[in-house]
């Protein structure tokens, strides 16, 4: 099927022995060479999250958080890692109300929006639980590049230079370790080392969570954010403890697809699968503008249930068995029209009852890490602990200051996730390990790539390539807006807008603006054919990032 003006540009990456993918070519590189040196695919992608937090620090680092989810190929199960970090436990509403703040959220770099950086001890964990390898022989080449040197790339380049005006801030005394010498943010192409980040990993290499939670960097994270007028404490950093959780599932069309259980914001990719479910999408045709119609209304009302029903499970009851059941998927698309759109979705009422930096890796046992990892904001709150070398998050921020929301500011509480990592199953083996990053985007591209893959039997890097859609909130434009991304037909565009869905004024999207549709990874066995027993891997690399997929 052709895919008007955004046909793939390039093929996707086959290889047997192993095959790493993320959004950093240097990244990429450091994953396979820890395959080759006979690493498993969890030790691979710790290597790589602490590579990346190197190359692309304005998207992700060990001051942020990371959710993995490992397939393991011996006995078909996926597991979940949270490791997703809390607030203070003296922060609450009457200390945000005595700070001055009236508003509905918190400011966006305030100190209270720091939650507990969980990536440090997700690396380490995940490791023992999944990993064959040290933690000090995962970081080692990491440490090496931050301190030998690394040239930065475009995409990571635009990065730096949209945030850097928080690391320049006056109150942002060591901000500028992460600048230049010369006080600005690196081109693409230049040179960029970050000792003070490669001294950080350094004590996690030798102490491992230890390095990080209690001693120097714990109190150097503590001192910042209360002179900033945040209430931290070291006590509150050494209590971060990571989560091992069963993911959640739902079956589309006979493949079983996995996200992190809430949390994390998974529940909305798999709340627009179960309402989809039932619609011939292939029939429709790809990018058209009836299945490009039905795709955005299940992703907003699945957005009208989570953005409510979606916090820290161990502060609130989330009906999950209801949000994923099919009868509840009937429901909700039974208010869908195929002549119009849903003028105000809002959530509905579940029955409580039983029943989110992305990149990815696949080792030659067929073990799948599908791992993402971030500072939620580029920077994050921005604010730099002294002699560290990275941001702290700023995940509080969409933490509601209103006491009836589920999702409200409250002490030792885990704010609703962005990011999340993907797996799908096939017959009790692998189909996909896959993620899109993006804030918001994030579920929405994991029902398209999906879509992509298992409706149209695209490859890796078509499912990727494809154009894509992006509905607010989230993302730039008013309340409930749609971007529609350059290569969908202008034709169509006038048609969803003649259905009464909000589309934005700037569609259709392109250049660097191309980022609100997310970047993505994604991983995939290929069918062997009858009698062979090798088998190959594809992979694809979003061409919205710097980065590649790469094999041996």
């Amino acid at each position: 099927m052709s895919l008007p003006s955004f046909n793939s540009r390039r093929s996707a990456v086959y290889s047997t022995h192993g095959v790493a993918a993320s959004s950093q070519p240097l990244a990429t590189e450091i994953g396979l060479s820890i395959l080759k040196a006979g690493g498993n695919a969890a030790d691979a992608a710790v290597a790589m999250a602490a590579a990346l937090n190197v190359t692309e620090p304005c998207s992700t680092g060990i001051g942020g958080d990371c959710f993995c989810m490992f397939f393991d190929a011996a006995t078909g199960k996926v597991s979940g890692v949270n490791g997703s970090g809390r607030t203070p436990k003296s922060l609450n509403l009457d200390q945000v109300r005595a700070d001055g703040i009236t508003g509905v959220d918190l400011p966006l770099t305030h100190p209270h929006t720091v939650t507990v950086p969980g990536a440090a001890a997700g690396w380490c964990d995940t490791l023992d639980k999944f990993g064959t390898m040290t933690i000090d022989t995962v970081l080692a080449p990491a440490i090496k590049m931050a301190e030998e040197g690394f040239p930065v790339h475009p995409m990571a380049a635009h990065g730096w230079e949209s945030g850097s005006y928080l690391l320049k801030e006056p109150t942002n005394k060591y901000g500028g370790a992460m600048l230049k010498p010369d006080g600005q943010a690196p081109k693409a192409g230049d040179i960029m080392r970050m000792p003070e980040l490669a001294a950080t990993f350094r004590e996690v290499a030798a102490k491992g969570k230890d390095g990080f939670y209690k001693g120097r960097i714990a109190e150097a994270i503590a001192t910042v954010l209360k002179e900033m007028g945040g209430v931290m404490t070291v006590e509150d950093i050494e209590a971060h403890t990571t989560t091992f959780e069963d993911p959640i599932m739902v079956d589309y069309k006979g493949h079983q697809i996995y996200e992190i259980a809430p949390n994390g914001q998974g529940l909305t990719a798999l709340m627009a699968l179960n309402i989809l479910e039932e619609f011939d999408l292939k029939e429709m045709g790809h990018n058209s503008t009836a299945y490009l119609h039905h795709l955005i209304e299940a992703m907003r009302l699945s957005f009208a249930d989570t953005r409510w029903y979606v916090t820290d499970p161990e502060h609130s009851d989330i009906p999950l068995g209801g949000m994923l059941s099919k009868s509840y998927a009937k429901a909700r698309r039974d208010l869908m029209s195929p002549d119009a759109a849903v003028v105000d979705p809002v959530k509905g009422a579940p029955a409580d009852y039983s029943d989110t930096v992305y990149f990815s890796v696949v080792d030659g046992d067929g073990n799948a890490c599908s791992f993402i990892n971030s500072n939620y904001m580029g920077f994050g709150s921005g604010i730099v602990p002294e002699g560290c070398g990275f941001t702290l998050q700023n995940r509080a921020s969409k933490m509601p200051l209103d006491p009836e929301h589920p999702n409200v500011l409250a002490p030792n509480k885990r704010p609703y996730h962005t990011i999340i990592p993907g797996m799908a199953v096939k017959d009790g083996a692998l189909f996909a390990s896959f993620g899109v990053m993006g804030g918001f985007m994030q579920p929405q591209g994991h029902v398209q790539v999906l879509c992509n893959m298992i409706e149209f039997g695209m490859d890796p890097q078509e499912a990727l390539d494809a154009a894509r859609f992006c509905v607010g909130p989230g993302h730039t434009g008013a309340e409930g807006e749609v971007e529609i991304e350059d290569g969908i037909s202008p034709n169509v565009i006038s048609e969803l807008r003649g259905l009464g869905h909000a589309i934005s004024e700037q569609s259709p999207v392109n250049g660097f603006a191309r980022a609100v549709f997310g970047r993505g990874q994604i991983i995939c066995p290929c069918e062997k054919p009858a009698g062979e027993t090798v088998t190959v891997f594809a992979a694809g690399s979003d061409p919205r990032g710097d980065g590649c997929a790469m094999g041996f």
